[in-house]
């Protein structure tokens, strides 16, 4: 009996279907194809709702299986397994996230599965910063000497020395007596050489694959260690708007020139830099000052700063300020000697960095 072209056509797509193998087709989630089956069905039984001719093919495509789907049954032994184990993970994860917002935390979620690391003190209590770890914490040498002064000899050291004073005096005019301002003011710039100076010291490493004697991690260390001061600073003292301001504009111009000026001469960069720090060593003095005086509210001393110096309960603004003077101590001494270092011919890797140097 001949069989039209059309009924022919969808009794070959039927047979073709019915013939292929459960396990060929599966490729696909269970969980993806429960959902699919039905729909999957539906538009089987629209195709096909043609002639009693076509009604096998109809039956033989209903019977297979839907395309996507895969049987339970089929499932490697290991996924099986490992079902148990992501369920309770996510459990896991849930509860933690749910913990997190019950202390007033709101969670930060990742399929990644990065999870943050759970750091705690000495005595087991949790460790509550996360710009700074207790391994970075560490009591200040305030027995440094202060007095300390690089006599410029040098056309650049003269160059150095009065760019810095020349420096100095728009921030006396504009700042005058407000030194818990001033001092913010201060770090924002004076974190910056410290970081200049690792970058590129850390890209001459990679362009000649050498090391660096340690100078990049020194030169990071002061960086940070002068951010911290800046995060110190800002529980005391709140800037103002036009002050925000002035932070973009000068650190946009200093940043660039002293990227300038260290690719130029390192020794001349870094000689800027010890001379900007005798000059915050003067700026602490007078800070002191005035909190001894009065004219300053001696004010204890805020979280950040009792762990990250390691200072006793019951520490004041004074404390903060005698500790942070020490720090720019050592960063004098550090900038004044890598700037030696390169007039004596050598470069910084010839020199053990002084790591740690606070």
């Amino acid at each position: 009996m001949m069989i039209g072209r059309h009924h022919g056509g969808k009794l070959l797509a039927g047979a073709s279907l019915a013939a292929l193998s459960r396990r060929t087709l599966a490729t696909a989630s269970v969980v993806a194809a429960r959902g699919f089956a039905g729909e999957a069905a539906q538009g089987a039984k629209y195709l096909y709702s043609g002639p009693a001719r076509g009604g096998a093919a109809a039956s033989a495509w209903l019977r297979a299986p839907a395309i996507g789907m895969r049987r339970e049954s089929t499932l490697a032994l290991g996924e099986k397994e490992a079902r148990p184990q992501q369920q309770q993970q996510q459990q896991q994860q849930t509860a933690e996230e749910e913990k997190r917002a019950a202390a007033g935390g709101k969670a930060i979620a990742s399929y990644w599965g990065v999870e943050p690391s759970k750091v705690t003190r000495g005595d087991g209590t949790e460790w509550r910063w996360t710009c700074f770890r207790p391994t970075e914490t560490y009591k200040a040498d305030l027995s440094i000497d202060l007095k300390k002064h690089h006599a410029p000899l040098t056309f650049l050291d003269k160059l150095a020395f009065w760019t810095v004073k020349s420096m100095r005096y728009p921030t006396d005019i504009f700042f005058q007596r407000r030194y818990g301002c001033r001092a913010m003011m201060l770090e924002t710039v004076a974190a910056v050489p410290g970081m200049v100076g690792g970058l590129l010291l850390h890209c001459k490493s990679l362009r000649r694959f050498e090391h660096s004697g340690g100078w990049i991690k020194a030169l990071l260390e002061e960086a940070e260690n002068e951010r911290m001061h800046l995060m110190t600073f800002m529980e005391v003292s709140q800037p103002r708007w036009y002050e925000r301001a002035l932070v973009f504009a000068v650190q946009g111009v200093f940043f660039n020139a002293y990227f300038l000026g260290y690719l130029i001469s390192p020794k001349f960069a870094h000689r800027v830099v010890g001379y900007l720090e005798e000059e915050a060593i003067h700026s602490y003095t007078e800070f002191l000052k005035e909190l001894d005086n009065g004219s300053i509210e001696n004010v204890p001393a805020p979280a950040i700063a009792i762990d990250y110096w390691q200072l006793p309960e019951g520490s004041t603004l004074r404390d903060v300020v005698l500790v942070v003077r020490a720090d720019e101590a050592h960063h004098r001494d550090v900038n004044h000697f890598a700037s030696d270092i390169h007039y004596q011919g050598r470069e910084l890797k010839e020199a053990h960095a002084p790591l740690g140097y606070h």
